[in-house]
């Protein structure tokens, strides 16, 4: 999809900003199963942050906690954007149980022409393509044989999407992230709850085998207490954002031209945000954060770029390493990282500290007492018993990402066809990405604290079922 032209904030925006932050003025952007263990509880001496969240808007609906899908034989998916990312995972669907993709949309008449021809190769009846022009999907969205959206663009399209999706009686699952305001985050979880859809945070490294694995030994007590975590996103893109063959436009390169904070923090925040019970027992409280100068696309666009190019019009904001602090109600601490502009081999930190031990991602490593002693890092394999049933089930799974897109997108569709509660909702969605504008207003008010809003409207304080699901008797 064609990035469109970012909105100017809105003065709803910049008041929900201003009072969460006071310090914010001038940011830019603005029932089938028993339910798991939960993790740790805080120690009775522990004192729970009870701060008060920023003023939430008036409730246009009753929460969509707890609330499961209506039950179907078959989910019938709908796909917007069928560019790298949504092009690859319609591949996916295909491959899944019990879902049949009926329609497609994207501006380029080819990448549609290219889905309906895999969805027939499929053995599943020819899809509806829709590519007259960029906001065909609203009559995508009428259908009456789409029951979930796929949404996976250009980040401005996010928001409007999950909202015309939702306004037409439609599940939608987004890529990252969520939305770019948090103005529209907001408005993601009162469209939520007033037409009763859920909007899904298609999150797959809360899916990734070593993620659920932590998951159910944090859950089981193995980490002790928990303490600390810690999330990121370093992944070298220079060389794919200045490529108009993987991303059309440069879209994803000029987000680097608007906001200095962590542009893309759902990869670190969400699987540690399941940790430590994030909106499920504890929530995210405040943020902190810092940035680096803004210094390697300009020095890849100087040794790579012909004089002319269209990028050397582009000044680049975003610091090439952001640091945040998240602490929680109950006094843990979360660093996320976000850098995609040095070189760096990938990594995703993924490290979860308490008071019995610690692991650390990348590569695995976990150090667990009474079994190990003498600071000597432990074998993480040797831990395998404790996957998730559903990496016992799928052992080898399809697709990228180590298989993860696969498990995501199967445990959500069977939830779907079950009628089970989604293993995330809109509000994990909405505090998930909440850094995004958050981290944009902490470096710009010099790294001080910006109040991370309570999406649940005080629900958070129950415990409750999440990605640690229980494998279903149906």
């Amino acid at each position: 999809m064609n990035e469109e032209t970012p909105r100017q904030p809105s003065r709803r925006s910049v008041l929900r900003t201003a009072g969460a932050t006071g310090a914010g003025i001038g940011v830019g952007f603005g029932g089938l199963a028993a339910e798991p263990a939960s993790a740790a509880p805080a120690t009775a001496a522990e004192s729970v942050d009870t701060e008060e969240s920023p003023a939430a808007p008036p409730r246009r609906g009753a929460t969509m906690i707890g609330v499961p899908f209506e039950p179907r034989a078959t989910v019938r998916v709908g796909i917007v954007g069928l560019g790298q990312r949504g092009g690859s995972m319609i591949d996916l669907f295909l491959a899944l149980p019990g879902v049949r993709v009926t329609a497609v949309c994207d501006p380029v008449k080819e990448k549609v022409a290219r889905a309906v021809a895999k969805v027939t190769a499929a053995g599943q009846p020819t899809p509806a393509g829709y590519a007259h022009g960029e906001h065909d999907f609203v009559r995508m969205c009428e259908r009456a044989d789409v029951d979930f959206v796929y949404v996976a663009t250009p980040w401005d399209w996010h928001f409007e999407m999950c909202r015309t999706a939702m306004e037409h009686g439609k599940h939608v699952g987004v890529e990252c992230p969520l939305a770019m305001e948090l103005d529209q985050l907001w408005e993601l979880v009162d469209v939520s709850e007033r037409t009763r859809r859920h909007c899904v945070q298609l999150e797959n490294c809360c899916y990734g085998r070593n993620e659920m694995r932590v998951l159910r030994m944090a859950h089981a007590g193995l980490f002790g207490e928990l303490l600390h975590g810690a999330g990121a996103y370093i992944h070298d893109l220079r060389g794919l954002m200045f490529d108009p063959e993987y991303y059309e436009t440069p879209w994803r390169r000029r987000w680097h031209t608007r906001l200095r904070g962590d542009l893309y923090p759902n990869h670190g925040f969400g699987p540690v945000a399941n940790y430590m019970d994030v909106n499920r027992g504890d929530r995210a409280v405040r943020i902190t954060t810092f940035g680096s100068p803004a210094r390697g696309l300009a020095a890849y666009r100087e040794q790579h770029m012909p004089p002319g190019d269209p990028s050397w019009k582009e000044t680049y904001i975003e610091s090439d390493m952001s640091i945040s602090l998240v602490q929680t109600a109950k006094g843990r601490v979360i660093r996320l990282e976000h850098a995609v502009s040095n070189p760096h081999p990938y990594s995703r930190h993924n490290i979860l500290g308490g008071t019995k031990g610690v692991f650390e991602d990348y590569p695995p490593r976990i150090y667990l007492e009474p079994e190990m002693h003498d600071d000597r890092w432990g074998d993480f394999t040797a831990y395998a018993d404790w996957d998730h049933w559903l990496w016992k089930e799928h052992s080898n799974p399809p697709g990228g990402h180590g298989g993860m897109d696969y498990i995501m997108l199967f445990r959500l569709t069977q939830c779907m066809r079950l009628g089970l509660v989604p293993d995330f909702d809109v509000y994990d969605g909405a505090t998930w990405t909440a850094p995004v504008p958050l981290s944009n207003a902490s470096i710009r008010a010099k790294g001080a604290p910006q109040s991370i809003p309570d999406f649940t409207r005080g629900h958070w304080r129950k415990a409750r079922p999440g990605v640690d699901s229980a494998k279903p008797r149906a």
